[in-house]
């Protein structure tokens, strides 16, 4: 199970809708590389303001956060398994490029676990120092005191609707929830929320967790809903959907894992498009033809949210941990594993899309499509979900 995801939804694809136009930016940096991304004009300036708490301590250029950050030597991260959207890849160049240490506490929590742990291990050395939680908990992250205003040097680069005004948070990456099959188990691959029904996918359908607490099955209900005659105002369609899945008995709530999926014990998952490229060569290893497909009925997207934990044991370090997910190469992370980043337009213009990452990729009139709800329209759909969850799908 993974984390709580904002979401993204539209209906149907537009297809005469600008690429850019969805992902647009407020600047774009010039020079720089994948191999040194954080040595462009942008990142090398000042952040956009002022940062709260150690920020003026830890500097304003990258040069200047990397070396108080080496100082601390080390970042508090939690919630990012290997394969999701290729956080192993990301680590590792990061640990490479700075010399500083980066445990992963607990890689499969969900959103309320990342801000359990951050109040449980609250003033100790290990407590996590960078969430990645849906915007369905930021507001409660921000109630709760944890989210530290920071803007990341390339704050004017990352579009309006994947950052918080006050700098709270930013998203650094989104992608589309998609139904996957193994098509070696059932070759009867569903291709839309609607073939879920039918008879053939008995014990079979996986939302990954309970969407109460993780992002991927909250995204999974949300899109049922929009499949189904709701929107972002109204995802009832979306509860009732899967309250009558579990009735003809095609529903299983198990979390999707790689082990599980491995195994075989998931033949069809509900799950982000990124969370499949990482598990290709060892789904060939099994012997499994796995296919994604973004259902006809109802296409929805979403993004996670990243912020510093504020009283961070090592501030400076989750301020380059954060600017790094951004940067160029972090980017590029994010893209070899499936996820859309951020930067996605900037990368774009600076010609640093191959091909053969884009093949990663939804196609770019799904990426076109999306667009992103209010807060007040996530923060609405989570009570919802969390009122009517238990007593029509979990409990019956």
């Amino acid at each position: 199970m993974r984390r709580s995801f904002m979401h993204v939804a539209v209906p149907a694809i537009a297809a005469g809708a600008m690429l850019l136009a969805a992902c647009s930016s407020g600047s774009s940096d010039s020079g720089s590389s994948s191999a040194a991304p954080e040595s462009s004009a942008a990142a090398t300036s000042a952040a956009a303001s002022p940062d709260a708490g150690a920020g003026d301590q830890c500097g304003t250029t990258i040069d200047e956060i990397a070396a108080k950050a080496k100082e601390e030597g080390k970042v508090n991260l939690i919630a990012l398994p290997d394969t999701w959207a290729n956080y192993r890849g990301i680590i590792d160049s990061f640990v490479e490029k700075y010399g500083i240490e980066a445990p992963v506490m607990n890689p499969d929590a969900s959103s309320a676990d990342e801000l359990t742990a951050v109040e449980t291990l609250r003033g100790q050395p290990d407590m996590p120092e960078v969430l990645d939680i849906g915007p369905s908990f930021v507001q409660q992250a921000k109630d709760a005191g944890y989210l530290e205003a920071y803007k990341p040097v390339v704050w004017d680069e990352i579009p309006a609707s994947l950052k918080g005004e006050d700098g709270t948070w930013v998203g650094s990456y989104y992608g589309v929830l998609a139904i996957a099959t193994n098509a070696t188990i059932q070759p009867n691959v569903p291709k839309s929320w609607a073939d879920l029904k039918k008879p053939e996918y008995k014990g079979q359908v996986t939302i990954n967790g309970d969407p109460r607490e993780a992002g991927a099955a909250f995204a999974a209900v949300v899109a049922a809903a929009l499949a189904n005659g709701g929107s972002y105002d109204d995802v009832m369609p979306g509860i009732e959907y899967f309250s009558e899945l579990k009735k003809l008995g095609n529903l299983q709530t198990i979390d999707v894992t790689e082990a599980a999926v491995l195994s075989g014990e998931v033949p069809i998952a509900l799950d982000w498009t990124y969370n499949f490229p990482g598990l290709r060569p060892a789904l060939e290893e099994a012997g499994f033809d796995f296919q994604v497909i973004v259902p006809s009925d109802g296409v929805y997207g979403g993004y996670y949210a990243q912020s510093v934990v504020t009283e961070a044991p090592h501030p400076c370090a989750a301020r380059l941990w954060l600017n790094h997910l951004v940067s160029d190469e972090g980017a590029l992370g994010y893209l070899e594993g499936g996820a859309i980043p951020a930067r996605y337009a900037a990368l774009l213009e600076k010609g640093l899309i191959s091909d053969e990452i884009a093949a990663n990729l939804p196609p770019a009139e799904t990426i076109a499509a999306i667009s992103f709800p209010t807060q007040e329209q996530t923060d609405k759909a989570k009570a919802l979900i969390t009122e009517n969850w238990g007593p029509m799908v979990a409990d019956q």
